[in-house]
């Protein structure tokens, strides 16, 4: 199985950037994006280019779990994995059977935005396009990233944001400051903007107004995205 964050952890560990590995791979940083969040995976040829460019062991960033425990049976528990992966093999193909693909609507998801005229994106060419079997309404869409805001806001999940300024306190927003974006439960208060998280093991994050935070929106929504 592959697994995303010891590429991104290795990746970090060398001191390259997304970018970097990306133009060396020959692919977009978009693509390249993916993989580190586990979107999409790497092509066994890929994998094979960044076992080099990242200079690790061949099977570094995939889990071959199962083979390892096959090797560990004696002769007979050998046989009869063979035997139940046979079996299982011939059922699932019995019961497939033939459906139309399902619709899926395309998000540009940004990795970070600006309140400024018009909300608009630091960098247009630095979002991800990810696909949903739901067209939901939204100005804007960014990552959630970390668990903060779980159980309703999963880590990896994409956050809809409608551009209406601040609204009512306790809701949720997306809100920029210093060049990061944040979606927080969001209250005004004299000095600043108090930003809530919904994890009850994170401590509240407080930015002095002389800090120019931006409120982007409201979060109207938020999906995992589906494989396109």
């Amino acid at each position: 199985m592959y697994q995303p964050e010891k590429l991104k952890a290795r990746r970090k560990e060398l001191k390259l950037t997304q970018k970097e590995i990306a133009e060396e791979l020959g692919i977009s940083f978009q693509a390249y994006s993916a993989w580190e969040r586990g979107i999409k995976e790497p092509s066994k040829e890929k994998v094979a280019q960044l076992e080099k460019i990242l200079k690790v062991a061949k099977g570094y960033f995939t889990q071959i779990e199962i083979v390892r425990l096959y090797n560990s049976l004696s002769k007979q528990g050998k046989d009869k994995v063979v035997l139940y992966a046979r079996n299982l093999a011939q059922e699932e193909q019995t019961q497939k059977v033939t459906t139309m693909p399902e619709r899926l609507y395309e998000y540009r998801v940004y990795e970070r935005m600006s309140a400024g005229i018009g909300a608009s994106v630091y960098d247009d060419q630095n979002f991800d396009t990810v696909y949903f079997n739901e067209e939901l309404a939204h100005d804007f869409a960014s990552w959630v990233s970390g668990d903060s805001m779980e159980p309703k806001y999963q880590n990896g999940s994409v956050a809809l944001i409608r551009e209406t300024g601040f609204d009512y306190d306790g809701a949720v927003y997306a809100v920029v400051c210093n060049n990061q974006t944040y979606i927080k439960r969001v209250y005004r208060e004299e000095d600043g903007l108090r930003l809530v998280s919904i994890n009850p093991k994170y401590k509240d994050i407080f930015i002095s107004y002389e800090e120019d935070p931006r409120i982007v929106g409201i979060i109207v929504g938020n999906f995992v995205p589906m494989e396109g």
